[in-house]
């Protein structure tokens, strides 16, 4: 089920080229099921949030800006050439899903544990 679209994902972002269109398009059907698979008891106004938040991370601004979307921090060095970057979450271009985004599908502040052999006491 789709949550978003490529219009909400341009909506107070920026507008995508057809390239880009459609390369969103093969992303929203990507973070259907990365959202789904995590929080499927979300609300859809929660879920359609999330799902923009995560694609317009993956398809960065569009500035040609060697910084990536979604960096923490970052360093660039001159003449031998040098550059490192720390991401939030993931890599650049993948979809993951971050802390705030984690705490808009209810996710956050949840403390448990799982048995896998089914013996609790």
């Amino acid at each position: 089920m789709a949550y978003a679209t490529v219009e909400d994902v341009e909506k107070g972002f920026r507008e995508l080229d057809a390239d880009e269109e459609e390369k969103c398009e093969a992303l929203l059907d990507e973070a259907d099921v990365l959202i789904d698979a995590v929080a499927s008891s979300a609300s859809l106004d929660a879920k359609k949030v999330v799902e923009c938040r995560i694609v317009r991370r993956a398809l960065g601004d569009g500035s040609g800006s060697s910084v990536p979307m979604g960096s923490t921090q970052g360093s660039v060095s001159a003449l031998g050439y040098s550059q490192s970057w720390t991401l939030s979450g993931g890599a650049t271009g993948e979809l993951y899903i971050g802390k705030t985004e984690r705490q808009i599908l209810g996710l956050s502040n949840r403390i448990g544990v799982t048995d896998p052999y089914g013996v609790s006491q």
